[in-house]
């Protein structure tokens, strides 16, 4: 189990200016992902060292993102301006995660531009949606080499995580000490006012640190 991505939601701006802002931010830009099929969305994304990746996430005017829980988490998300989704930790079996929430893994997919697919199965984004401090899991079915994160700049990293909630919910929903997906990336604990989830983000670059 490790961190695997961090989502944000595209602003009223759209998905291009979106990412193009934050891109700025960082001095990296994103590539184009692709569109999700099953989930009625698409992203952009920017590979960081140690296999990890920020999304930036746009939901489409498709059937699919009514019935979709990613979908309707991206929807709500940016009907409030856009911002932090969420963080996703990446597991090598699911099965144990499905039989402890007692709910099965979904199928997801996406075309990059240049026709390469990406094939991976999810789990637990409706527990974000109740509580967004909690992450969804994911089983990547593709081969690391195709992995969003891979021969990514060392030089910029996922340095923290700023999350308003409770380490021991977190915890308690991933099965294990939640030190375990995060042992590479601090957090710092923020006691949520208001809805807790993911507040921040801060990126090392070769500038120094980057919040977003």
């Amino acid at each position: 189990m490790r961190l695997d991505h961090v989502s944000y939601a595209a602003g009223p701006d759209g998905l291009a200016a979106t990412a193009e802002r934050i891109g700025k931010l960082l001095g990296r830009e994103f590539t184009d992902g692709g569109i999700h099929p099953r989930f009625g969305t698409r992203n952009m994304t920017l590979g960081l060292a140690g296999d990890t990746y920020i999304e930036v996430v746009e939901v489409l005017d498709h059937p699919a993102s009514d019935k979709a829980p990613f979908g309707q988490a991206v929807r709500a998300r940016s009907a409030l301006g856009g911002g932090w989704l969420g963080w996703v930790v990446a597991v090598g079996d699911l099965s144990r995660i499905e039989r402890r929430l007692g709910r099965e893994a979904v199928k997801g997919s996406r075309h990059r531009p240049d026709g390469t697919e990406l094939v991976w199965k999810q789990l637990g984004v409706n527990g974000l949606i109740a509580d967004p401090q909690l992450p969804f899991f994911v089983h990547w079915d593709s081969p690391r080499e195709l992995h969003p994160g891979a021969g990514a700049d060392e030089a910029f990293s996922l340095a923290s995580l700023e999350i308003a909630g409770d380490p021991h919910r977190v915890s308690e929903w991933l099965g294990e000490p939640i030190e375990e997906p995060l042992e590479d990336v601090k957090v710092e604990w923020v006691a949520p006012h208001g809805t807790p989830g993911l507040l921040a983000v801060q990126v090392q670059t070769p500038d120094g640190l980057v919040r977003i």
